[in-house]
């Protein structure tokens, strides 16, 4: 199966989600270099851009993902534009900077985790979703992790995702929730 990535970080993410159970291949194995479009202006529209892009050329079953971190004081925002919030470089520290700045003084940091992942399998489409709800942090917590990993606080837990690690993100996490349902519904085909 293709993962359409060339995130190491998010394809380490989800091998390890999948336990052996699948064999995942990442764009590069497959020869593919483009800059795939993330053009739309929705999760679900970004995945299936990206998995309608790799089926039409490869003619191979593959999935991809978007993900969305969604801020209720600030409408929902970054959501889709997570990745490129402080601009088109997708830099981490300044989208964190950026979301940290936005929110000073702000005492609703409710906000959650969204991932949605398009699968193509034998011509048909499929989505998955997966959330996970929780709270900015004021500041930054040290530890392993990517993105918005050291400012976000999932509910139930004293520490952000960084601080939480790789082990525990992966199972609690928005992606681990999507690719859940996306190993069982293959499991069940």
């Amino acid at each position: 199966m293709i993962f359409v990535t060339n995130n190491p970080h998010k394809l380490q993410e989800v091998n390890a989600m999948l336990g052996g159970k699948f064999s995942l291949k990442n764009l590069r194995d497959i020869g593919c270099t483009d800059d795939i479009p993330e053009t739309a202006d929705t999760l679900e529209g970004n995945a299936l851009m990206k998995a309608r892009y790799i089926y039409e050329r490869y003619g191979v079953d593959c999935f991809a993902d978007d993900t969305g971190l969604e801020v209720d004081a600030l409408n929902g925002a970054p959501g889709v534009y997570s990745a490129r919030y402080a601009g088109p470089g997708h830099d981490s520290e300044a989208n964190m900077q950026k979301l940290l700045t936005e929110l000073k003084g702000k005492s609703d940091r409710r906000a959650q985790f969204r991932t949605v992942i398009a699968l193509i399998k034998e011509g048909k489409e499929y989505l998955f979703d997966g959330i996970v709800t929780g709270t900015i942090l004021e500041e930054r917590e040290e530890g392993e992790g990517f993105g918005y990993d050291p400012i976000f606080r999932p509910d139930g837990y004293d520490h952000s995702f960084a601080h939480l690690g790789d082990e525990v993100k992966n199972r609690i996490s928005h992606r681990a929730r999507a690719v859940e349902k996306l190993v069982e519904f293959l499991k069940n085909r």
